[in-house]
């Protein structure tokens, strides 16, 4: 690059917006195959489609019966990373017509997937004219993505009673409610 006085400078550029967009595609950094950069979709899943997806990403859990619907969650491009089973309660002291239970929640260790999952789940139930959500975690799960999307610890009912057969783990009762109570 030459002045006006005729001495040449080095040429300096900058690296302009698009050039660093080029790289980075060019690295993979934008790719939607980046769990970061995927987009989760929630969508209705048949609940046999939802069965079958908790049985390989959590072989060890039960499924439940009287299972209502299925929710399950996507990545932009189609694959399902997780599912969730609502029905009735299964302890007879919750239900009560006004309550509904998250009866299983499994994904395939997607960043959010869970999460995503119980933000959306609460809205539909409260929608369809349920007053309360529970769900239940091992003692020794945080449940950190419960509380995120506005579920609370609740003390055990009179005369509930878990831990009573071999095997069985100490549960944690969680709910989010509609205010208002009782109809």
């Amino acid at each position: 690059m030459a002045h006006a006085s005729g001495e040449t400078c080095p040429d300096y550029t900058m690296e302009s917006r698009n050039d660093k967009t080029i790289t980075n595609e060019r690295e993979g950094l934008n790719s939607p195959e980046r769990p970061e950069n995927q987009q989760l979709v929630i969508s209705p899943v048949p609940i046999q489609t939802a069965r079958a997806f908790i049985a390989w990403a959590q072989p060890h859990l039960a499924l439940p019966a009287g299972t209502a619907f299925a929710l399950g969650v996507q990545t932009g491009d189609g694959t399902l990373a997780g599912v969730m089973l609502i029905g009735w309660p299964t302890a007879w002291a919750f239900d009560d017509g006004d309550t509904a239970e998250v009866l299983a929640l499994a994904t395939d260790g997607t960043s959010d997937a869970s999460g995503v999952l119980l933000g959306a789940v609460w809205p539909l139930v409260r929608e369809m004219g349920y007053r309360r959500l529970i769900a239940y975690t091992r003692i020794d799960d945080p449940g950190t993505d419960l509380w995120d999307a506005g579920f609370r610890i609740l003390p055990r009912p009179i005369g509930w009673h878990t831990g009573s057969r071999a095997g069985d783990v100490t549960r944690v009762l969680w709910a989010i409610r509609h205010a208002g109570g009782r109809r």
